[in-house]
Order: C-alpha cells, then sequence, then structure tokens
C-alpha cells in the first residue's frame, strides 16, 4: 500500500476533518515511511494545476466556439472496442462487456456524451480527468477543480526535478475552497493530447497561443457592432465657426445625438446650420478591408485548433474552395486531427479500464458508422479488393491459406507458409515419356 492509499484509507478523526488542503499535505509528509514508498509534499514543484483562461473565450467569441463544436462533434461519433495485436500487427475489433461502462458511463450518459466532455474539456483546458466510480459508472472531473500531485523516489522534495518524476495522485477540490478528495493514478484517466511544455503531465489548450488573435478578432466585432449602433456610417467631426458659442456647440450636440445617433436614426437627412460643417474622420470596413482582416484571424484560430477553415465554414476556407475541394479538407481533419485525437482518448481511458487477460489486446476506437468518414468506404473497398488480389495470388502460388490471411492482415511475409504444393504453371513439362497416340494406333 502506498503513501496515498494510506492517507485515504486511514481513518479521519474531528481533527482532520476540517484541516486545509497544506494540512491534508503535511500529512503525507508525515505517513511518508522508508522503503521506497511514494511520496511528496505541497508546493510549486509537487504538483501541476490545471489552467482555465481559454474557457471565456469559448463562450463569447463566435470563431473559438465554432472550432470547438466543430471537433467535438465529430468527435463524439467515435465508438471503442478491443483490438488485439499479432506479431506487432494490429487485427480484427471486438467487444465485450466490459466495454458496457464506455458506452453507459453514468445514468441517462452515452458514449457520445463522454467523448463531448472530454473534448471540450481538453479544448478549453487541454486537460480531461474521467474517474471510475464503480464497475459501471465513470464521471467527468472538472479539470480547473483537479490538480496532479507529482511523485519521486529520488527527490521526495521536489519531484518535479527528479528524473523519476510520476503522477502520485489527483487531488480534486470543488471550487478549490471545499473538502477534497484524493484518487490514486488508476482511478483516473487524463486525456491530454497537447502535452504544456513548462510541465510534465499537465495538457495545454490548443486556444493559449492564439489568445492575442482571439482578443483581437472580439475587437473586431466589437467595432462592427459600433459601426452599427452609430448608425452603420464612419466617425464624424463637426466644424464650427469660431464665433459660435460653447452653449450653442453643447446644445446642438444633444440636438445631434438625439436625432441622428444610433440604428434606428439611420438615413435620416442631416440637416446643419450656424456655421458646422461635418467631416468624416476614420475608415469605413472597405477601406479597412475589413473581411480579410478578420478571415485572416480566424484561419489563424483554425490552424490552431487543426480544423480547416472550410470545414468551420470560414469566410476564407469557402472564398478558396467554394466547397469544391472539401474531401481534401475533410481528409486533412479526419487523419490529422481526428484520428490522433481519438487514438489519444483510447488510450488514456484504457488505464482505469479492465483490459482482457492477453496481453496482446488494447482499447481502440471504432469509426466504422461515422457518417463524416463515410466518403472513405470507397478507398476501403480498393484496399479491400487489392488485399483479396494478393491473397488469391499467394494461395495459388502454393502458400498455406491461414498464413496467407495473417500475413496479409499483419503486412508480415514472414508470417508465410507454404503448403508444399505448387501450381500447374510451376510443373517441369513433359519429356515425352508419354507417347502420343494419335488416331488410337499403339
Amino acid at each position: 500500500m502506498n503513501l496515498l492509499q494510506r492517507l485515504r484509507h486511514s481513518e479521519p478523526s474531528e481533527e482532520r476533518s476540517d484541516l486545509s488542503l497544506d494540512g491534508y499535505m503535511d500529512l503525507f509528509q508525515q505517513a511518508s515511511l522508508s522503503g521506497g514508498m511514494l511520496s511528496t509534499s505541497w508546493g510549486d514543484t509537487t504538483t501541476e494545476q490545471v489552467l482555465d483562461s481559454a474557457a471565456a473565450a469559448y463562450r463569447v467569441n463566435g470563431p473559438v466556439f465554432s472550432l470547438v463544436l466543430a471537433r467535438m462533434l465529430v468527435f463524439a461519433e467515435a465508438r471503442f472496442a478491443w483490438r488485439r495485436y499479432e506479431r506487432g500487427r494490429p487485427t480484427d475489433l471486438f467487444g465485450s462487456e466490459d466495454l458496457r461502462v464506455l458506452e453507459r458511463p453514468w445514468p441517462g450518459g452515452t458514449t457520445g456524451d463522454l467523448l463531448s466532455r472530454m473534448e471540450q474539456h481538453a479544448s478549453l483546458t487541454g486537460n480531461a480527468f474521467v474517474r471510475r466510480v464503480s464497475r459501471d459508472r465513470l464521471s467527468v472531473l472538472r479539470p480547473e477543480w483537479t490538480t496532479i500531485i507529482l511523485g519521486s523516489q529520488e527527490n521526495q522534495d521536489r519531484p518535479a526535478e527528479a528524473a523519476d518524476v510520476e503522477v502520485a495522485g489527483y487531488w480534486y477540490r470543488p471550487n478549490r475552497t471545499g473538502r477534497g478528495q484524493i484518487f490514486l493514478p488508476g482511478e483516473v484517466a487524463h486525456y491530454a493530447p497537447i502535452p504544456d511544455p513548462d510541465s510534465h503531465f499537465r495538457g495545454m489548450s490548443w486556444i493559449t497561443p492564439v489568445m492575442v488573435d482571439v482578443h483581437s478578432d472580439s475587437l473586431a466585432t466589437r467595432h462592427k457592432s459600433k459601426f452599427f449602433q452609430n448608425a452603420a456610417t464612419p466617425n464624424l467631426a463637426i466644424k464650427f465657426d469660431p464665433t459660435v458659442t460653447m452653449e450653442r456647440v453643447k446644445a446642438f450636440k444633444e440636438l445631434m445625438e438625439d436625432e441622428h445617433q444610433g440604428w434606428s436614426n439611420a438615413y435620416k437627412t442631416l440637416f446643419l446650420g450656424g456655421g458646422a460643417d461635418p467631416v468624416m474622420i476614420g475608415k469605413d470596413f472597405r477601406e479597412l478591408e475589413f473581411a480579410a482582416t478578420t478571415g485572416a484571424g480566424e484561419t489563424r484560430l483554425a490552424a490552431a485548433a487543426g480544423v480547416p477553415p472550410v470545414i468551420a465554414g470560414f469566410s476564407e476556407g469557402l472564398q478558396a474552395a467554394t466547397y469544391s475541394n472539401y474531401a481534401q479538407a475533410r481528409r486533412r481533419f479526419a487523419d490529422g486531427t481526428m484520428r490522433p485525437l481519438w487514438r489519444n482518448a483510447a488510450e488514456s481511458l484504457e488505464t482505469i479500464m479492465r483490459v482482457p487477460s492477453d496481453g496482446s489486446v488494447h482499447l481502440w476506437f471504432d469509426t466504422r458508422d461515422i457518417a463524416f468518414l463515410r466518403e472513405d468506404s470507397k478507398d476501403e473497398a480498393e484496399i479491400f479488393q487489392l488485399r483479396a488480389q494478393a491473397m488469391r495470388t499467394l494461395v495459388d502460388g502454393g502458400w498455406d491459406p491461414e498464413t496467407v490471411k495473417t500475413a496479409v492482415d499483419t503486412l508480415d511475409v514472414s508470417a508465410l507458409q507454404h503448403s508444399g504444393m505448387t501450381s500447374v504453371q510451376l510443373q517441369k513439362p513433359d519429356n515425352g515419356d508419354v507417347a502420343d497416340k494419335g488416331d488410337g494406333d499403339e
């Protein structure tokens, strides 16, 4: 039983029930025993807290929301299955009763709900934590309330600096002020597809590197809003004759704002007097090349998200493609973004699954029922045809059919075993031992 297990299974006293976070971690230090047990203590080098600075952008920025949604909708379509490896190569997918917890992770929940939460949390905070509550129950932990506890056997005081640093557990504390819970590494699946360069195990949101672009896009949206609030006209400066008094200028200002400011007063005729002279200042949307400016920012966001602009429906993607190269963009999105994410999610969730005893079995994802990837069926059919032709050629060559199937499935020619039989074309020609019988004469 390691240190975290000792702390979890110890009987709490009344004095411990109201301990602060630091107090609990003092218990970690006191419970540390000799004999190579994993120990840790609180401090900047012993924990990794999840950041949630990108979450606000998701709520208020349209392009960010669209990109997260595009990733999440496709990501949630996958299902899970077991995959066996033979000779280092993957073979067929199969299911088992143990996968039921992923199909119905909580009452009313589905695999899609689980994957949607995982991708949303990963996009916004860089991390998703899934806890195995019981045999048939999972729960998704709030990443901003979850702290990764580091441990080391070589440097117990500063484990983050040790060469053997590892995850000692997870500290879950609602609102970062309530009573916390400690979970062992085997109880929590940590999905972090983009590693944080400043941390060992913490992930990073894809929004973090483009927060400046997010801010710029938000400012552009506000600029557009202000433009329409100002009757969809550029800024005006009113010049007055030097003889006009300040009182008359203020009175004119109030009348001008009341009669002509705002979208409801658009297109009214402007009457000026008293030497007032309107002068336009600033630039309109065309002079600012507003569409090109905002489109370039959207493309930078799409690149960070790994989503082609045409998939997200962004203006630059539509202008460049008009959906003519949508198939190529879809393949780029599926092969370059979604499949690595599915692989990472399967490998992460495997840590809390009851894997079949066979060591060659791993958790994998099944995409055969995803409509978004349906166009890949043609390519799969062509690949199947080529594989069938290869199998026919090998069997005709005398290779054992079972080993032919294994070799084609694993792309390993060393799996082939010859049956000892050869085709007719490989038989030696007749040496004339059998004489021609002609018309039946001997």
